[in-house]
């Protein structure tokens, strides 16, 4: 056995004080929630140092700080050669699960478009390579369905990921990346992803300086936007109450001048979704209700709200922009749009249709059962809600 080292850790890991500490209580039969609690880590971290860390021969199995220790410190040495250059079988069903030949049904091989690898990201609108294209999770979670009682058959996503991407862990071939689903020849590191202020979007005003009552549904006022596109840039915006489900539709009729005057970049925008036309159009509909209803709105990053400043003056409701390409942040306006298509399909004109109309298509959703409401409609909810709002102003007068 290599000697031990003496040196102290910094406090992120274990160190041999805390390992004696625990062979000890462990000893005296403590589970990991106990031990814990007495050396002051938590019990997720006890846990998994038992299981990684105990003494595995037969002969005198059990935990020992002294073998743990040692153990530690070898998993800890860095760099390490990377697991599938050292496994080959692992490195082949890996391979054969990224870029594998599809099959017909009569057996043979379907060899699809032929494709060219330029060490670039995948071609805009071209032909791609054809493979089974499993995403490395998939393959690292069916390993151990395929290998349930073979141990080395096992490799975490991230392992293929980097074998992938990193130069010097060269265990996979570079031109497997187009057999990802993004095609990317680099990885897209998550923070560029993440909202950042631009444009009509500034740093008040994204996502995450929205107050943390919004988040859990409890306090009602919060509210989700959009816009649902039709035939020739049509459009009718949505708001839904994220605690109620409660839906309003915003009538965005066409602009005098449109289909008459030619079109010039840049000029109004007389479609019904400009700047100017949305901020009026949503606050006419937004100031319907009560100040207590009245507390964010959250869009996406569509310029039609770029005018958000004005929008906030005129209502005192506070808007906030989600994240691009998260259209998970606003999931309760996602669904029902997607509810909405059953009566503005797209590919259709959505502006023929008259304030009137589209109120009448709030008015079902609103008084449509949901699940998630305990089968209460959208509107008795709200109801509910208002009544409790207006006995608490009673109250309080009283």
């Amino acid at each position: 056995m290599a000697p031990m080292s003496t040196a102290e850790p910094t406090g992120r890991y274990l160190s041999f004080a805390e390992r004696e500490e625990i062979a000890i209580l462990r000893a005296q039969g403590h589970g990991p929630r106990e031990i814990g609690r007495r050396i002051g880590r938590d019990a997720s971290t006890i846990s998994r140092e038992l299981r990684r860390n105990a003494a595995t021969r037969a002969t005198n199995p059990g935990y020992r700080a002294s073998t743990a220790q040692w153990k530690a410190e070898i998993a800890a040495k860095r760099p390490k050669v990377a697991k599938l250059a050292t496994n080959p079988r692992l490195r082949e069903y890996v391979q054969a699960r990224l870029s594998g030949q599809l099959v017909r049904p009569d057996g043979t091989v379907l060899a699809g478009p032929a494709t060219t690898w330029t060490g670039r990201n995948k071609p805009r609108r071209a032909d791609r390579a054809w493979a089974t294209a499993w995403s490395p999770e998939q393959i690292a979670n069916r390993l151990v369905v395929d290998f349930p009682d073979d141990e080395s058959m096992r490799i975490s996503h991230e392992a293929i990921y980097q074998a992938l991407y990193i130069e010097g862990r060269g265990a996979l071939k570079r031109e497997l990346v187009t057999c990802l689903r993004t095609g990317r020849a680099l990885r897209v590191p998550r923070a560029r992803c993440r909202n950042k202020p631009g444009g009509h979007v500034t740093a008040d005003v994204v996502i995450s300086e929205r107050p943390a009552e919004a988040d859990d549904r409890a306090i009602p006022g919060h509210w989700e936007g959009d816009l649902i596109i039709g035939l020739e840039r049509s459009a009718i915006g949505t708001v839904v109450e994220r605690t109620t489900r409660f839906t309003m539709l915003v009538h965005l009729p066409r602009e005098e001048g449109y289909g008459l005057t030619p079109y010039v970049k840049n000029g109004p925008a007389l479609g019904g979704y400009g700047a100017v036309s949305m901020s009026k159009a949503l606050a006419a509909t937004m100031t319907t209700l009560p100040a207590q209803l009245r507390r964010s709105l959250t869009w996406d990053r569509g310029k039609e709200l770029s005018a958000h400043a004005a929008f906030k003056v005129e209502t005192g409701i506070a808007v906030y922009f989600a994240d691009p390409h998260s259209p998970w942040q606003r999931g309760t306006n996602e669904n029902t749009n997607g509810l909405l298509r059953q009566y503005f399909p797209k590919g259709t004109d959505l502006s023929r249709w008259t304030a009137d109309d589209i109120e009448a298509v709030a008015h079902a959703l609103n008084t449509r059962p949901r699940k998630t409401l305990g089968w209460r409609t959208p509107a008795e909810a709200m109801d509910e809600h208002l009544l409790l709002v207006q006995q608490a102003g009673v109250a309080s007068t009283g």
